[in-house]
């Protein structure tokens, strides 16, 4: 079989889509069946809601995928071997299999590779399915501008907003071109990374809708805080981004056993690294921009880089997790945010000291997205204080104004 022409075959994709919708379907009916007699805002948190834990799951998946390395395990896209599953394609990969016995194709690694593409196409489903139900109901509302707004579930439509549905939905469009080129540029390790930051990104948006739902069905504001503590949570998010990006780096060069000790590293707290190799971003894996064999002190900057960042990281979340909860409405964050930096402190030692164990690694993956999403949650649940000088004298200019006109309707 030739397979440079089923690299690009997209026969199977529809059999894909298919597999996606009905993956979809139970969690829809899911939704639709326990929000019958709720409003739109309720409905679409609900669903969102539910997206986004499943896109938890998925990066999980995602995670284990790679770190069994079956992200070859069917080394075409979108099918296998140009089929539309493992089973279609027993004969080739049975032949891969029995000339690597450990190599990137085996039954066991297509199937994990497929079962990962299924459900992010269920995912995609979903997201879909998202927006295409926030435009209909913001289309109900412009057509009936004068709704009651005393709706049982309490919504309040003009929060309603269908462009962060329509942008997730282009983001998850990219993030599927990014896991194809995952694969056939055989796990290049910016690609890989790229699509590690990806899937963050995605639950972050999938986290903005659902708290925007929630309060739009509360009718409440996020809570104001002070300018500090505002700054202080957008820097930590920044930091907690380089954070992933660096480790998506150490997962893809495999460089996670180039340090095995802790605190130190090779017996030396500052072991040789060649950092100029180790983050020239624009090579195949395992080997230099030019072809040659990537240096073990490039793979030593690269774990070292991740490991001097962690430091920063959790000491801006235990800072951040202590301030968060002095305000009532923010203390699940903060105790989200303290459980999850020691789950990666400990997963973190884990992957270090006992080997890079399966468990510990997945983990450690799914702790950092799931800071993603606390830090996203609370930013969305609070927005900058405006100082009181500024209220009064916007209230002075709101006051002046209305004498003024009302001056101008006696004249």
């Amino acid at each position: 079989m030739d397979t440079t022409s089923s690299l690009y075959d997209l026969t199977p994709i529809a059999w894909l889509m298919a597999a996606g919708v009905l993956i979809a379907l139970g969690p829809l009916l899911w939704v639709w069946r326990r929000n019958a007699g709720a409003g739109p805002a309720r409905r679409l948190h609900a669903l969102t809601v539910l997206t986004l834990f499943l896109t938890f799951d998925l990066t999980l998946f995602g995670a284990f995928t790679r770190l069994t390395d079956s992200g070859l395990g069917c080394p075409d896209w979108p099918g296998c071997y140009g089929n539309a599953s493992p089973h279609g394609a027993r004969h080739e990969i049975a032949m891969a299999q029995s000339a690597q016995p450990t190599g990137p194709v085996t039954h066991g690694k297509a199937w994990v590779e497929m079962v990962h593409r299924y459900l992010a196409t269920g995912v995609g489903v979903l997201i879909l399915t998202l927006a295409g139900a926030t435009w209909i109901v913001r289309r109900r509302q412009r057509r009936a501008p004068q709704q009651s707004s005393s709706s049982e579930d309490g919504d309040h439509h003009a929060t309603l907003s269908a462009w962060w549905p329509a942008f997730t939905l282009v983001w998850v469009c990219l993030q599927g071109a990014f896991g194809a080129l995952t694969v056939t540029w055989k796990l290049f390790p910016a690609i890989v990374t790229l699509h590690l930051l990806g899937a963050v990104v995605l639950l972050a948006l999938l986290c903005i809708q659902a708290v925007h739902y929630r309060q739009a069905a509360a009718r409440r504001l996020p809570t104001p805080v002070s300018p500090a503590l505002r700054n202080g949570l957008i820097a930590t998010t920044v930091l907690l981004v380089l954070q992933i990006a660096l480790g998506g780096w150490v997962s893809t060069n495999y460089a996670v056993l180039a340090c095995t000790q802790f605190p130190t590293c090779q017996d030396s707290w500052w072991p040789p690294m060649n950092f100029a190799q180790g983050f020239e971003i624009w090579r195949h894996l395992g080997v230099t921009g030019e072809g040659q064999p990537l240096d073990f002190s490039a793979l030593t900057a690269i774990h070292y880089a991740h490991r001097l960042m962690a430091y920063a990281v959790f000491a801006a979340l235990g800072v951040l997790a202590w301030r968060l909860r002095r305000i009532d409405t923010l203390k699940p964050q903060a105790r989200w945010l303290a459980g999850l930096a020691l789950l990666q402190l400990a997963t973190g030692l884990g992957n270090v000291l006992l080997g890079w164990p399966l468990a510990a690694a997945v983990l450690h993956t799914g702790g950092a997205a799931a800071l993603a999403v606390v830090l996203t949650w609370a930013l969305c649940e609070s927005r900058r204080a405006v100082p009181e000088a500024r209220v009064a004298r916007a209230s002075d200019n709101a006051t002046g104004r209305d004498n003024n006109n009302q001056r101008k309707a006696a004249a």
